[in-house]
């Protein structure tokens, strides 16, 4: 792993080079794009851009990469690297574009931290970049491999089904009419549209149907203006507004890592919040499919049972499972069976071995997984899914 001479140099460079993480990747960024301004166009997703929130998790994945170099010298981080390696092969990220990163970041760390940067400490944080980017594209070539290959394909929309007033679902099956690659339940795909100003832009969906032969279910959450200042959702809304039956979009295969593991048996807590709903309703979907006998605990939280998208398909798949227990919050309108309120585990009994899978906001999938450590869970059995640059590295501590 990490040189002797660049553990010595990274370990004593690292709190001045983390404390400017932030000026250095908005310098990165800023200096990228103007030389190469279709990575911003049809690759980069600008909402992120325009918000700041890919800047912070660049940061703080460089930082805990360092810092697990540092303190682990002969292992990888490879929970966090094979999360984002899923985000990169959704993408379709090309090996050669982290030579195009690594020219315009190393600049930005002479431009910000000037004759601090020596030849010995450019040569460290080199040996630092090179080794987090060449696991990534050794991950990232598995993932194609395992689904025949990178690239888009097209996919008629066959269904459109208005779930709740801001989540829609879109139910596909290919153009070609050729075969669809299994998917395990909790993966996503990106989806490639073409925006009025000719952009190219791409997100990431996860499935919420069960893995069928021949579609693909996803379902799209509106991203509406924020009053904290988070732009309106460019390709949300374009989903929203222009995509009917009969449309066709571009998609890639099925990634993510915060995928179903029923394997040895053992209890299953599968907690979501909003639109966080829809990788546990593929979850559970086939978890009923599949005749699946363990217990399973199911806890969602919402605004109010109007804004539970998917509500109709969460309860039916929960019935359909011998021993599955329901626990629904709602800050509004909460009815007979259900809680008013936040999530809250405290009245949620959780059985000894449980395995759980999270997906939703951070401070809730924080709050959750806090309460289920405290419940005897161990965090190596806490699973969860950030939709959106990955944060929780970035606002820890």
């Amino acid at each position: 792993m990490l040189s002797e001479q660049s553990a010595a140099t990274v370990r004593a460079t690292l709190p001045a080079v983390g404390g400017a993480l932030g000026e250095i990747t908005e310098r990165f960024y800023a200096g990228m794009f103007e030389a190469r301004p279709e990575l911003l166009r049809d690759l980069f997703n600008r909402g992120n851009q325009a918000a700041g929130t890919q800047r912070e998790a660049l940061a703080g994945s460089i930082a805990a990469f360092a810092t697990h170099l540092l303190a682990h010298p002969d292992t990888r981080p490879d929970a966090m690297l094979g999360r984002i390696a899923h985000k990169h092969a959704s993408l379709g990220i090309a090996p050669d574009q982290y030579a195009i990163v690594h020219e315009h970041l190393f600049a930005a760390i002479a431009e910000v931290l000037g004759e601090a940067v020596t030849p010995e400490v450019a040569a460290a944080w080199e040996e630092v970049y090179w080794l987090m980017a060449n696991a990534l594209v050794a991950i990232e070539k598995r993932l194609h491999e395992e689904q025949g290959g990178p690239g888009w394909r097209e996919w008629e929309v066959v269904e459109r089904v208005t779930e709740t007033a801001d989540v829609v679902s879109f139910r596909l099956r290919p153009v070609d009419g050729g075969p669809v690659r299994d998917f395990r339940p909790g993966q996503y795909v990106s989806v490639r549209v073409v925006l009025d100003d000719g952009a190219r832009q791409i997100r990431q969906y996860s499935l919420s149907g069960a893995p069928g032969p021949d579609e693909r279910r996803f379902s799209v959450k509106r991203v509406r203006d924020g009053a904290d200042g988070t732009p309106e959702g460019e390709v949300s809304g374009h989903l929203h507004a222009r995509v009917r039956a009969g449309d066709v979009l571009e998609l890639s295969g099925a990634y993510g890592d915060l995928v179903l593991d029923t394997e040895p048996a053992a209890p299953l807590l599968l907690a979501s919040a909003g639109i966080g709903v829809t990788p546990m309703t593929a979850m559970l979907a086939h978890l009923a499919d599949h005749g699946h006998d363990a217990p399973v605990t199911v806890v969602h939280g919402d605004r109010s049972p109007a804004d539970h998208a998917l509500r109709v398909d969460h309860g039916t798949y929960a019935a359909k499972l011998p021993d599955a227990a329901v626990h629904l919050f709602y800050e509004r309108d909460a009815p007979a069976g259900t809680s008013t309120g936040y999530v809250d585990l405290t009245g949620v009994p959780v059985a000894a071995g449980t395995r759980a899978y999270l997906c939703g906001p951070l401070p809730f999938m924080r709050g959750v997984r806090e309460q289920l450590i405290g419940k005897g869970v161990a965090p190596a059995d806490i699973h969860y899914e950030v939709f959106g640059p990955d944060l929780w590295l970035a606002k820890r501590g």
